[in-house]
């Protein structure tokens, strides 16, 4: 398969990975286009590709959050600020499930959300274990306990905000 098709075919699913994993549209794209360039020096066959671009779109955003947060650190006087658009109903509705969910993956580790976010993008047990460094034989339980302590974190957040009796 061709660069070119192998990019059509694959740079929306890892976009909407780096997308969910960063909740941030500018650090996926940015993420998800250094990786197809640095496999532009590396001729791979289309099954290994998938899996090698994943891994390295999950440490492109790794390193670049961690660089952030340093900067953030070193200079707190620096805001982001997020343009505010009214929204009907459903919007605000959507927009406050997305906030809740991607808090519950926030609050988890990072090993975590990367299964959990890869199996949502349709990776097999073996491609998640290469990528996370395990057996294949594990990724079930990591799975099993990652989503356990996603609802969890989930469910904390929901009954957090509610003040009722």
């Amino acid at each position: 398969m061709s660069f070119d098709a192998l990019f059509e075919r694959l740079y929306p699913q890892l976009f909407r990975y780096l997308h969910r994993l960063t909740a941030d549209a500018d650090i996926a794209a940015d993420a998800a286009q250094e990786s197809f360039v640095r496999l532009l020096d590396k001729p791979l066959p289309e099954k290994e590709a998938k899996r090698w671009l994943f891994t390295v779109g999950t440490n492109l955003v790794r390193d670049g959050s961690r660089a952030r947060t340093r900067r953030e650190r070193l200079s707190p006087t620096i805001r982001h600020e997020v343009a505010e658009v009214e929204a009907p109903d459903r919007e605000v509705e959507r927009g406050e499930e997305v906030a809740a969910v991607r808090a519950a993956l926030d609050a988890i580790p990072e090993r975590d959300r990367t299964i959990l976010l890869m199996r949502e993008e349709g990776f097999r047990y073996r491609e998640i274990a290469d990528a996370i460094g395990v057996r294949e034989s594990s990724v079930g339980t990591l799975l099993a306990r990652a989503t356990q302590r996603f609802v969890q974190e989930y469910e904390h957040g929901e009954g957090h905000g509610d003040t009722s009796g």
